[in-house]
């Protein structure tokens, strides 16, 4: 019992350390004595605990994740998220683990990112035992939309009015303040004028005037978010995304992004989470060059996970210009995740490229002529502003599958070809993959949904009929059915593999511009895995002596299913094809 308590006193001591490091200069005057105390209570942490151990990966080679909509696939007899468990049963399970529901709360814009209520479940889509239902079966992925709230919300009408809650939840600002560096991912206008109780008051709006900035300068923000956390941890969320984290904390003079503050403040969400679920995940959403990125994960006491924002402009620029070049020369400098940490790879998502994680990458050459393929593919661009008053590419809105419909000459037949090599490029390297549902079931740019709602993003957030879906994916010849059995394939030949346990090891291989290699190793060393792909829309040479095969080892491509003669064999590699030469297979 007493060391019980001595663990309980240390974990108090620790969320103090975190409190005494944000509010090192209590910005506001706020009364901090029993805030430790109150976050404690808040996540239900009031018993002793053990501390949980640092480096413990809480994934392997079997977890992926399917990234979707509560409503991406709809049926007008059922409530969307009984048809999504509905697909995720008939077509999902056994292949991925994990499923991320984007923002099921009551949201006013953004399609859910403005919520009005995090304490609930949008009824449009159903109510908190569907949550529940597919928490049982799948690693739950949540939202924690924590930078900001819908403008229409009961906090910001409250904070118009001088009520709780809500008063002095959301950062205010002058407009002779100086924003000079503020950094920006939107055009609008950074401030929005607002008549409260006060007066007139100039409330921060990072993303939208609908998408308020909310101030965590006050700890009662804090403590809300505290009690969020908690709510959907009991309700079988496991893994947090962090959204627009590292815009969270401001200090006007500064860029008011990646402030150490808000490390912090993530390193406290760490601590809580994990105390209150060991296994629990966090995941930073932070769509910013790539070193600014690999900082989330500190000194293993961050986030678990970083998206690898950096991958899906290179592996697109790979694809549709033959050259894997860029692609070689970033991962040869990614270092690798310590263990109790893991990077989290994507493609495609319901937001679309993004080119400032490309920034300092490829060139200004290489962004203009990604961009100029993109756009001639169907794709739009959406912008953002700079301290000089510039617009300037943010990220291109369009659906991977037609993003790699051709190359910079243009369309061509090899579509679905270069698609899944994307994919196997992917599903290969070190991280646990994400995959978006519309990249399973590959889906196509959504014109009447961008124009209905006026959002570039909708091009790549289509909804699917249940009853078309079926028939598409039943239908001889149907590129969506294609894409989807391919893709589980794949996905299934990777759960079996040791070597692509997302703490393997890895390394690049050099084999000139057209052929991308890495080489995968299992924690136990026992198997090795040699990932190549044909980059290009030639056919290309592989000799194997190039890659070192051990000549004691049996060799065996588990894509193609053949055996491999030994070193001094040379492969013929079709466009876009891509071998998984191992010597364990599995």
């Amino acid at each position: 019992m007493l060391q019980k308590v001595k663990e309980q006193g240390q974990l108090r001591e620790r969320v103090q350390r975190h409190i005494d490091a944000i509010y090192h200069d209590n910005p506001l005057g706020a009364d901090l004595d029993d805030l430790a105390d109150d976050l404690l209570e808040l996540m239900e942490l009031d018993e002793s605990l053990d501390a949980p151990e640092r480096y413990i990966n809480h994934w392997d080679q079997r977890d992926a994740i399917v990234i979707t909509y509560g409503d991406s696939v709809i049926n007008g007899e059922e409530q969307p998220l009984k048809t999504l468990k509905r697909f995720l049963d008939d077509h999902i399970q056994g292949y991925l683990t994990g499923v991320h529901i984007l923002p099921f709360c009551p949201w006013s814009s953004d399609d859910g990112f403005a919520v009005l209520d995090y304490s609930s479940v949008n009824e449009s889509l159903g109510e908190w035992p569907d949550i529940d239902s597919i928490g049982w079966d799948y690693h739950l992925m949540a939202d924690l939309v924590i930078n900001h709230c819908s403008g229409r919300s009961l906090w910001f009408e409250n904070f118009i009015k001088g009520l709780s809650p809500g008063a002095g939840y959301f950062y205010t600002a002058s407009p002779e303040d100086d924003l000079a560096d503020v950094v920006r991912p939107r055009t609008s206008p950074l401030l929005r004028e607002v008549k409260t109780h006060k007066g007139i008051e100039y409330v921060w709006c990072t993303f939208s005037h609908d998408q308020v900035d909310l101030d965590f300068r006050n700890p009662e923000v804090l403590k809300q978010f505290a009690s969020i956390v908690r709510q959907y941890l009991d309700h079988g969320v496991r893994i947090f995304r962090l959204d627009a984290v590292a815009f969270l904390w401001k200090i006007p003079g500064t860029t008011c992004i990646n402030l150490e503050e808000t490390h912090e403040l993530v390193r406290l969400f760490r601590t809580l989470v994990e105390y209150a679920r060991p296994d629990a995940v966090l995941i930073t959403e932070t769509n910013i060059p790539n070193t600014q990125n690999l900082a989330y994960f500190g000194n293993v006491n961050e986030a678990h996970c970083i998206y690898n924002f950096s991958l899906p402009p290179l592996l697109v620029n790979t694809l549709i210009t033959g050259d894997c070049a860029y692609l070689k020369q970033w991962m040869m400098s990614m270092p690798p995740a310590q263990n109790g940490t893991a990077y989290f790879n994507f493609i495609a998502s319901h937001d679309g490229i993004g080119l400032r994680p490309a920034e300092g990458l490829l060139s200004d050459e290489e962004l203009a002529t990604l961009i100029a393929t993109m756009q001639h593919f169907g794709g739009q661009v959406s912008h953002r502003r700079l301290q000089d008053g510039e617009d300037k590419p943010y990220e291109i809105n369009i659906a991977l599958f037609d993003a790699l419909q051709g190359t910079v000459d243009g369309p061509d037949s090899r579509g679905v070809d270069r698609f899944i090599c994307a994919h196997a490029i992917m599903l290969g390297m070190e991280g646990i993959p994400g995959i978006y549902i519309h990249s399973l079931l590959g889906t196509r740019n959504d014109y009447s949904r961008m124009e209905n709602t006026g959002h570039f993003r909708a091009i790549n957030r289509h909804q699917w009929d249940w009853d078309a879906l079926s028939e598409e994916l039943a239908r001889e010849g149907s590129s969506h059915g294609a894409v989807l059995w391919r893709m589980k394939e794949l996905i299934a030949l990777r759960c079996r593999q040791p070597a692509f346990h997302p703490n393997a090891t890895q390394f690049t291989l050099h084999l000139g511009n057209q052929l991308f290699g890495f080489w995968r190793q299992s924690m136990d060393r026992r198997q090795s895995i040699f990932c190549i792909s044909n980059v290009s829309s030639e056919l290309q040479v592989l000799a194997l002596a190039d890659i070192n095969l051990i000549d004691t080892e049996h060799w065996w491509d588990l894509i193609g299913e053949v055996a491999l003669e030994g070193r001094g064999q040379v492969l013929e590699l079709q466009p876009y094809q891509t071998v998984w030469i191992t010597n364990r297979p599995h």
